[in-house]
């Protein structure tokens, strides 16, 4: 059997869910969802196909956040960390909700004014999947549609505040979604296609050998 490879994928959220709150205290507070639970986005389109995901409500249930970190665009410096007590990480009813202090360092405090400012307002999350189920129906307009259901997350490696205005879809790794899936919907439909144009030369070569009852 072989081994399966987990790779880290990417999503942003296509919503402004970041607010600011500073406390008396000096703390500069961020909270914001990383991702939010069962609500289906588009996450690829192809001919005759298209795949939508969501993440189910449970998928954080068992997941490793021991030491998750705030990052921006998923890399450089580091903002805020759990085993600090800086990131706080709670999975409730409508998401996963991030709440981090950007008070501590120099650059978090930057970050903080352009959240402040409108200039960072979307989030996203870097993640493995460990866990997953899809389904399958057809559209009004014939198209293979999948919904692929993330039900658990091994390990959360970062939230992180990104740059891009909205999600145009979403960030996807080089992991093929769904183990293969959509390869296996597309020489599907390929076969189908082929399965057509088959029919449609049999019906020209039958028509043309129909009696001419003229005669």
């Amino acid at each position: 059997m072989p081994v399966k490879i987990e790779s880290r994928e990417y999503r942003k959220i296509d919503a402004t869910l970041m607010e600011t709150r500073k406390q008396d205290d000096g703390a500069m507070i961020v909270e914001g969802y990383a991702t939010t639970f069962n609500q289906p986005y588009e996450l690829w389109r192809d001919k005759n196909m298209i795949v939508n995901e969501q993440v189910d409500a449970q998928a954080f249930a068992e997941t490793d956040m021991e030491d998750t970190i705030m990052q921006y665009d998923h890399e450089g410096r580091v903002f805020a960390r759990v085993k600090n007590g800086t990131l706080q990480l709670e999975a409730d009813e409508h998401g996963l909700k991030v709440t981090a202090n950007l008070g501590g360092t120099e650059i978090g405090r930057q970050l903080f004014e352009e959240i402040q400012g409108g200039y960072t307002t979307k989030m996203s999350f870097g993640f493995t999947v460990t866990g997953e189920k899809s389904q399958r129906s057809k559209d009004e307009d014939g198209n293979t549609v999948i919904l692929r259901t993330i039900t658990k997350i091994g390990r959360l490696y970062d939230v992180s505040a990104v740059s891009l205005p909205a999600n145009d879809a979403t960030e996807i790794s080089s992991r093929s979604i769904g183990d293969g899936l959509i390869a296996e919907v597309q020489k599907e439909v390929l076969a189908e296609e082929e399965r057509k144009r088959r029919i449609g030369e049999i019906r020209k070569i039958l028509k043309r050998e129909e009696p001419n009852h003229d005669d």
